[in-house]
Order: C-alpha cells, then structure tokens, then sequence
C-alpha cells in the first residue's frame, strides 16, 4: 500500500492500518482510544494477521485488558477530554 498523506487520505490509519499491522507482527494486545466515538477498543489474540477479539467500550466502562498487560482500565476520565 502506498504511503498516503494523513491530513488528505480519507482513511482513518489508527483505526484500520495500524491493527492489521499490529497483529501481522503479532503483538498480543493493541488499545484504540478514540475521540471520534469517543470508545475504547481493545483488539486482542492476533492469528493469521488479524485480531481475534475486538470488543468495544464506551467511555466510562471498566474495561479488562487481556494478558499479557493484564489491568482493569477504568476509562470515566476520559470523559473529561471529549470536545
């Protein structure tokens, strides 16, 4: 895939690039914070170069995050940097 400039790519690269690239390499765990939804996803057991789990949280849930980090994430104040 060609590079794309992030200010004119209509593309959300956190949202879709960067898990794909993520669990490809196998990274066990990748946490999506997002202000647009304002939501916490958490993508979880990478296989065949895609995340098994992908639950989503809205802000102020108490959301577990999966080992190996393995902490309950308490996500209230992020309330508090929504536009």
């Amino acid at each position: 895939m060609p590079w794309q400039d992030q200010r004119t790519s209509t593309r959300p690269p956190h949202r879709i690039d960067e898990p794909i690239g993520y669990a490809d390499a196998d990274i066990p765990v990748h946490l999506l914070v997002d202000r647009d939804t304002s939501t916490v996803t958490v993508f979880s057991e990478p296989k065949d170069g895609r995340y098994q789990q992908v639950p989503s949280y809205p802000w102020g849930a108490t959301v577990a995050i999966p080992r190996p980090v393995g902490i309950t994430l308490h996500t209230g104040k992020l309330k508090e940097y929504a536009d």
